[in-house]
Order: C-alpha cells, then sequence, then structure tokens
C-alpha cells in the first residue's frame, strides 16, 4: 500500500499543477512532512490523507490503492 499511496501522492499533485509546498501549506504541515509521504519514509495520520484528498478530489480508496476510480 504504501508504494501506491507515495505513486498517486506524487501523481495527483503533478496533475493538479501543485508543488509540495502548496500542498504542505494547504495540510498545515511541513514540507518535509509532505516530502516523507511521497518519498515512502513515513505514511500520513488519517487527519492528513482526508486534507491530501480533498484538495486532489479524490476519495481515499484510490489513495490507497483500494480503487482505480477516483
Amino acid at each position: 500500500m504504501r508504494e501506491i499511496l507515495a505513486k498517486r501522492l506524487r501523481e495527483c499533485r503533478k496533475s493538479m499543477g501543485y508543488t509540495q509546498m502548496q500542498v504542505a501549506i494547504y495540510c498545515d504541515i511541513t514540507e518535509k512532512a509532505y516530502q516523507n509521504y511521497e518519498l515512502m519514509t513515513r505514511e500520513p495520520k488519517i487527519e492528513i490523507l482526508v486534507r491530501i484528498a480533498d484538495l486532489y478530489k479524490v476519495s481515499l480508496d484510490y489513495l490507497c490503492g483500494r480503487t482505480d476510480e477516483k
């Protein structure tokens, strides 16, 4: 799941045209924290994951790889 989450976070961010810093500011976390999510070195807390899903307008199931439907 970690690899899929990291891949989808990166893909969603790039498709929306956001920088890692912009996503971090929206989620009220540090840029380094967000970078760690995309690099698979850390997993986000559920509250952060919900914010990210809202920002990207996708479901949590999509981000976690449970479905391929956004």
